[in-house]
């Protein structure tokens, strides 16, 4: 009920019912008034003649019994009359009902009648008077007063008054014919504002439907276009506008899609700032580093941006300038770039940062630069060695043939080692730009080890070292791998533990298996590695003067070679090491 009040229906239906019930009110007071003034002037002129007729009657005729008879006959059934004489004395009386002694002394007493029996024209009133068919009722009552003459004189009068009940029939008659309008203007009305409820306030509703529909984003829905009048062209208007809002959608769509999509693939973090300095949007990349900018926030500022970037970022915004700096925090290094954001009114409404991590870049940058120095280095010394003695045998400096084949055999050796140094560095660059190619096979693990340990028995034998080979595993347990690599990460670790071990020392070759992985162990009880060193021996050309010296041999590159060889058979590689206790080399190939 409440909804038809709030709809369309319900406020033309009001609307249209208060219209009527006003017109027929003003129709009915007008016409009340019409009717009431017309029943007046028709009762005074039926009252005039009729009272002028009687006078006629009375005053030309002396048979007092038929006079009255007359009379009688020509009042009609609703008017009553009585006759005065000039003393005010009642001669005859024509009437009906009750209360008419009450009724004539009224009139005779009223004042507005003392003076019909001096003139010769009629006088009439209205008076509120007894009622003929109620005891203690008052009535209005139309009453004339006409003189009687007699030689020209007056002498007397005859009141006539008309019972007021036809005039009120009438006003009742009229009433009910008001009522009677009014309750068919309802049933029309009604009717009416529920056809107009088919005819426009059902489109209306079925396009307000529509409208939410499209609000949530059903732009396939369609109004039907059956009218055409305006309320077909708005439907028109409204599939038209769905059609556009859909396109326009999609347009957008694609378009954020491909900024997210641009956004998602930078490698640089991109982080917009609102106006008030609070983060609108960023990309994956800068999410990892804001987080770990929060963790690493050991203030108790809760903002993750550091204090650079908002110094940067205010002046950014006061000065609607761009800004571009390369800051190091927490020893890692940014380049930063800060650009200013505008609407369309050219005023700034915030800022864009573009944040590229530069701390690998500087490190390779670093790495490379050591690199050169260091196969600088390498190659300088065996290339000098190799230039003074060629230039020695040239200038027939030595004089005895020990001499020389001394020269010969350094020059030899020299050689060898760069060629060492050139090949390692080949098969280095090979494998860390992912050419080297594994040729796996399902081999006994414990046979493998216990060969390669075998091969050096003599070499610790030699330097006065314990060389010896432990394992867990029994010898049916395979292993897919390439033996040929494996053998040369072994070969380096253990070649290095045993040059880098002392006399009487131990280095100890183990095999076990530790969950899904075969774990291989080279540990050793000579100098050590200093804990500084430890992050960087698996680097290329790692030097640690108290662990490794030229007079050892080595190229730098065999732990950098087997670290990579171990990678590949999707192993790791660690170590393990105090400074003169010994060093323990631990890596796992998966089973």
């Amino acid at each position: 009920m409440i909804k038809i009040w709030r709809s369309i229906v319900g406020k033309l239906w009001v609307t249209i019912l208060l219209l009527v019930s006003f017109v027929l009110f003003v129709c009915t007071i007008l016409m009340l008034e019409f009717l009431e003034n017309y029943h007046k002037e028709q009762a005074e002129q039926s009252l005039r003649q009729t009272a002028s007729t009687i006078a006629s009657i009375v005053d030309n005729y002396d048979l007092e019994q038929l006079t009255d008879e007359i009379i009688q006959e020509m009042l009609p059934d609703d008017t009553n009359a009585f006759i005065v004489s000039q003393d005010r004395e009642v001669v005859s009386a024509f009437q009906t009902g009750t209360n008419n002694e009450k009724i004539q002394d009224n009139i005779i007493k009223s004042k507005a009648f003392s003076k019909i029996y001096q003139l010769d024209i009629p006088i009439i009133k209205e008076m509120i008077l007894p009622s003929q068919t109620e005891e203690e009722k008052m009535e209005n009552y139309i009453v004339l007063s006409y003189p009687l003459k007699s030689d020209n004189e007056v002498h007397g009068s005859i009141f006539i008054y008309q019972n007021p009940i036809a005039l009120h029939e009438t006003s009742q008659e009229t009433t009910k014919i008001v009522f009677l309008s009014a309750f068919i203007a309802f049933v029309l009305t009604t009717f009416f504002a529920f056809f107009l409820s088919s005819r426009i306030t059902w489109p209306l509703r079925k396009m307000r439907e529509h409208a939410f529909e499209l609000a949530k984003g059903k732009f396939d829905e369609t109004l039907p276009t059956t009218q055409n009048d305006e309320i077909g062209q708005l439907a028109v208007a409204f599939n038209q506008m769905g059609r556009q809002l859909k396109h326009h959608l999609e347009v957008i769509n694609q378009e954020k899609e491909q900024l997210a999509s641009v956004l998602t693939s930078m490698t640089d973090s991109v982080i917009t700032f609102n106006r008030d300095r609070t983060i609108l949007l960023s990309n994956p990349p800068a999410e990892k580093l804001l987080q770990k900018w929060f963790l690493g926030n050991k203030s108790e500022e809760a903002s993750p941006i550091p204090t650079e970037i908002y110094h940067m970022l205010e002046h950014v915004l006061n000065f609607e300038d761009k800004l571009e700096e390369d800051i190091e925090m927490n020893g890692f290094y940014y380049r930063i770039t800060i650009s200013p954001l505008k609407n369309s009114e050219q005023s700034i409404r915030g800022a864009i940062a573009v944040i590229r991590d530069m701390t690998e870049q500087l490190r390779l940058d670093k790495l490379r630069s050591d690199f050169i120095a260091n196969v600088s280095h390498e190659l300088r010394t065996p290339i000098s060695m190799l230039q003074g003695y060629s230039e020695a045998l040239l200038d027939d400096v030595v004089t005895s043939e020990e001499d020389r084949n001394e020269m010969i055999r350094i020059i030899y050796d020299e050689s060898q080692r760069m060629g060492r140094l050139v090949k390692d560095l080949l098969d280095l660059a090979r494998m860390e730009s992912g050419y080297t190619t594994l040729y796996k096979e399902n081999v006994p693990m414990v046979n493998v080890l216990e060969r390669i340990t075998q091969k050096f028995a003599q070499v610790a034998k030699e330097n006065q070292v314990q060389l010896q080979f432990k394992t867990t595993l029994s010898k049916d347990v395979e292993v897919s791998i390439d033996e040929d690599r494996i053998e040369q990460v072994l070969t380096n670790l253990i070649d290095n533990a045993i040059r880098h071990t002392s006399k009487e020392g131990k280095v100890t070759v183990s095999l076990e298996q530790e969950f899904s992985y075969a774990k291989i162990q080279v540990a050793d009880t000579g100098e050590g590695i200093p804990k500084e060193d430890l992050p960087f021996v698996f680097e290329r050309f790692y030097k640690a003067d108290k662990a490794r010296t030229r007079s050892k041999g080595g190229t730098g590159l065999g732990l950098a070679i087997a670290k990579n060889i171990v990678e590949a058979h999707k192993g790791n590689i660690r170590v393990d090491s105090i400074v003169g206790e010994g060093t323990t080399f631990t890596f796992y190939l998966p089973l």
